[in-house]
């Protein structure tokens, strides 16, 4: 694999009972890039990211990140995950989640920044059962960024989040790719993906397309990303 590439998805394949989730997927990504992940639920996207950290085994061909191939649990410490449902632990503070999914990352972290990040430093002594959906999520993504990960995926990661506080996480996602920071992020919606560096459009497990907003327009002959989208969608093989 290239050093300029943090991942390197080479073929892979997976199913579920007759179900197949990915059909030779093929992608790579850069260092420091931000790279979307464009689909509508149940293309594939979920399941690629899983296997990317190694919560899935592919049945066939390989991952690569940041130079070692998966699965190696000693790589997991670079990597942060933001799952589309919150993995938190309900019973405990704000604060005791960051700081437990520090501790697991093998980091003290930097809890107040995290909190920061996310608006949430007034709440760090809330129990988050008690917080809503929207602030859950702002948990998650300062439990996945806390110990400053080389790699950072992000499953849908603005799904109930207000309006001004998702350009906020986008100015952030920015920066900390400027820093270095790989950032792989999943989403169906487009003027997300239009933030994006590269994106690679998914359907029913397969890559329909990959390149800039710009180059993935060109490729199927049209000025809206959405259109192409569409375009691209309904001239792939089934």
């Amino acid at each position: 694999m290239s050093e300029n590439f943090a991942v390197d998805v080479d073929n892979v394949f997976k199913s579920f009972g007759t179900i197949r989730a990915l059909d030779g997927v093929t992608l790579r990504v850069r260092q420091g890039e931000i790279y979307g992940l464009l689909g509508p639920n149940g293309a594939g996207k979920t399941t690629l990211m899983r296997m990317v950290v190694g919560l899935v085994a592919q049945d066939a061909g390989t991952v690569t990140l940041l130079g070692r191939r998966m699965p190696d649990l000693d790589i997991l410490s670079q990597v942060g995950y933001m799952t589309q449902q919150a993995a938190l632990y309900p019973d405990l503070s704000v604060e005791e989640n960051v700081r437990f999914f520090a501790a697991i990352s093998g980091s003290d972290g930097n809890v107040d920044e995290a909190l920061k990040a996310v608006a949430l430093d007034q709440r760090r002594k809330s129990v988050v059962a008690t917080l809503s959906g929207g602030m859950r999520q702002r948990l998650s993504l300062a439990c996945a960024l806390v110990h400053h990960p080389k790699l950072l995926l992000l499953d849908e990661p603005t799904v109930g989040v207000d309006p001004q506080l998702r350009v906020q996480f986008w100015e952030d996602f920015r920066r900390m790719a400027a820093a270095g920071t790989t950032i792989i992020v999943s989403s169906h919606v487009m003027d997300e993906a239009e933030r994006c560096q590269r994106l690679g459009l998914i359907q029913y497990g397969k890559l329909l397309a990959e390149g800039t907003p710009d180059e993935v327009r060109a490729t199927a002959g049209t000025a809206n990303l959405e259109d192409a989208f569409l375009k691209l969608a309904g001239s792939a093989p089934s």
